[in-house]
């Protein structure tokens, strides 16, 4: 664990935490950028060459957007298909873009869920080392638990439950179907007036900037989750940089030290 900005003294105990899911505890969706990188490009390019700075942009795209619900991720994909013009006739709607990524995106999360429900797979293999033993310890002792995901709402929720940590949170929230609405804010505000919490008692726990950036203006500690989803341990040196420039008080790459986290927060 590093410590990035040391904590204030605080004079509220932590009450709620509030996570991000995939790539925070999930790594499901783990390679969902593989998938992503070429439905651009491929949109975009339409029969030209794909050439370098396309591949650049559209990297450089997507390592920002990290985080943020998928419809605006399509979003720009229809705008810059439209400003290059390379690709006529093709789609300028984003719910056609998300509706073909989101296709071929879950034959490869329906396929790890399948391995899960026959056996082949334990869920702990798509676990982030430590995550399911650090969300059981908050539970037990009376925080409530909260997850927010960019994810559609039934996927997540699903997803939760395939890895068997659902019954752990109080409520699981998604992008809404059908809806450009973004479920990390408005989880977190709700949660915050509903339970009239202050800043202080909040922790908010993600891989990517959108819900970094969301806790740090709503006054709570901030957890950045550097995670390697490949080994499911360890420091993602590409993620912890963007974390740390998100303004993240503290940043780990896998919950095995159980211990010290539980001291940071103070619980």
């Amino acid at each position: 664990m590093e410590i990035l900005i040391e904590l204030q003294p605080r004079h509220s105990k932590v009450r709620a935490v509030l996570f991000d899911f995939d790539g925070t505890i999930s790594t499901l969706r783990y390679g969902w950028e593989k998938i992503m990188e070429p439905l651009m490009l491929e949109m975009i390019a339409g029969n030209t060459d794909i050439d370098e700075s396309l591949i650049k942009e559209v990297r450089e795209y997507i390592d920002q957007s990290t985080g943020i619900q998928t419809y605006f991720q399509m979003k720009w994909l229809a705008e810059t298909v439209k400003k290059y013009g390379r690709n006529p006739g093709a789609s300028e709607d984003p719910w056609w873009y998300k509706a073909e990524y989101n296709r071929r995106l879950m034959k490869m999360v329906d396929e790890r869920i399948e391995a899960i429900k026959t056996g082949k797979k334990k869920p702990s293999d798509f676990l982030i080392k430590g995550s399911k033993e650090f969300i059981e310890a908050l539970f037990h002792k009376g925080i409530d638990i909260y997850v927010a995901s960019g994810t559609d709402d039934p996927d997540v929720k699903n997803e939760a439950d395939v890895l068997g940590i659902r019954k752990y949170f109080k409520e699981v929230a998604g992008a809404p179907l059908g809806r450009v609405h973004c479920s990390k804010e408005a989880v977190l505000h709700k949660l915050m007036e509903e339970n009239k919490l202050k800043g202080e008692e909040l922790v908010v726990i993600g891989d990517g900037k959108v819900e970094i950036s969301l806790g740090r203006e709503a006054g709570a500690l901030t957890l950045g989750v550097a995670s390697d989803e490949e080994k499911l341990c360890g420091v993602n040196p590409v993620k912890k940089k963007r974390l740390v420039k998100a303004g993240a008080h503290a940043v780990v790459g896998d919950y095995q030290n159980l211990n010290e986290l539980l001291s940071w927060m103070d619980v």
